[in-house]
């Protein structure tokens, strides 16, 4: 185990991540979960627009993907079979083993740095995001705040919609109208199911592909530091 004092990446306990740490009083927890082939690297980029009070990590998937990265889910398809698969959504039994791994991360680093995560932020990109849907469903004790960029709900969280895990919670979707590898519409379909969990939603939408434009950053900014 390592404990974390630079924003460099490090291993921890099994794990690859990137951590910015804060002087912070009394800091926020937010965690950061790549899509598809991404790395701990992937989402970096945002870490300089959020909130100085958040101490940050950003974890590594424990699953090759093809054709590099790393994936969330075990044995996964390549973009270009995903692109080509009607049925791509992973369902809930895809993700559950990383979900849970990432609750036991979260717990074991906060300890290990003596932050305060009973309650933490997560955002997610793409496959990252259906982690965060995933994580916000089945811990809603847990998530705070949850992003959901360019992403989606997987199957079998439907029935989880009916206890409404989610009333009073605000989720932030960003989505674009572009998009060839997550078309919109099924963005607004895990909006609806966010909608029946009790949810309230902070909702982005731009003409772009497959990414987060930069108006969509700008209104994710505010979400955070509310």
């Amino acid at each position: 185990m390592q404990t974390q004092t630079t924003n460099e990446a490090i291993e921890f306990n099994g794990w690859t991540l990137r951590a910015r740490p804060t002087d912070a009083k009394n800091p926020r927890l937010l965690l950061m979960i790549h899509g598809l082939t991404g790395d701990e690297n992937s989402m970096w980029v945002f870490t300089r627009r959020f909130p100085a009070d958040y101490w940050i990590i950003a974890p590594r998937a424990p699953f090759p993907a093809k054709p590099q990265g790393f994936s969330w889910r075990e044995n996964p398809l390549s973009v270009e079979e995903a692109l080509n698969e009607q049925s791509n959504r992973p369902n809930l039994d895809a993700l559950r083993e990383s979900v849970e791994a990432l609750i036991r991360l979260t717990d074991e680093y906060a300890a290990s740095v003596k932050v305060e995560a009973q309650t933490f932020d997560a955002i997610g990109f793409s496959q990252g995001a259906a982690m965060v849907s995933v994580l916000s469903m089945l811990y809603p004790q847990r998530v705070r705040k949850a992003g959901i960029l360019a992403g989606f709900a997987p199957r079998g969280l439907e029935p989880c919609a009916d206890a409404q895990p989610l009333k009073g919670k605000r989720l932030f979707v960003a989505h674009g109208s572009q998009d060839e590898m997550i078309p919109i519409e099924r963005a607004r379909d895990s909006m609806r199911l966010f909608e029946r969990a009790g949810a309230s939603l902070v909702y982005c939408e731009d003409a772009v592909g497959h990414k987060l434009s930069a108006n969509c950053l700008n209104s994710l900014e505010r979400y955070l530091a509310d």
